[in-house]
């Protein structure tokens, strides 16, 4: 299994499995961004419904459709890669579900993992997560 197909257990079927390792073979292939932003978009899987109206908005392809994980097209979301985000915000402004928070970078990288379900761009998920010390 390679680095990029680690990270894709949280995919049951054959089918889910193959189109996240596709789409993190993809996203794999896409440019670094430049220099790191103060803020990071952050996407609570929890309420994303898959509309996919932030792809259209964010203007350095940084955000991945999540396949099903059953069936690649069913209950999809979206995954910020947060290694590639420049933080301008687009994503957020135009999300019609408010799943999308812009929150200050190095926090963002911290709590990710705790409203990410799925993963394909290799992140940490609420599985990978630490359970809550305070609770």
């Amino acid at each position: 299994m390679s680095t990029s197909d680690a990270g894709l257990t949280q995919f049951v079927s054959e089918e889910s499995r193959r189109k996240a390792a596709e789409v993190a073979a993809d996203a794999a292939q896409k440019p670094a961004r430049k220099k790191s932003p103060p803020k990071l978009a952050v996407i609570d899987q929890n309420g994303c419904t898959g509309c996919e109206i932030c792809i259209v908005f964010c203007p350095v392809d940084c955000i991945e459709i999540v396949p099903g994980a059953e069936q690649p097209q069913m209950q999809q979301v979206v995954e910020v890669d947060l290694d590639r985000c420049i933080g301008c915000s687009l994503c957020a402004k135009h999300c019609p579900w408010d799943t999308i928070e812009m929150i200050a970078h190095d926090k963002a990288i911290a709590e990710a993992p705790s409203v990410t379900l799925r993963s394909v761009c290799g992140q940490k998920t609420a599985h990978d997560a630490p359970a809550d010390p305070a609770a």
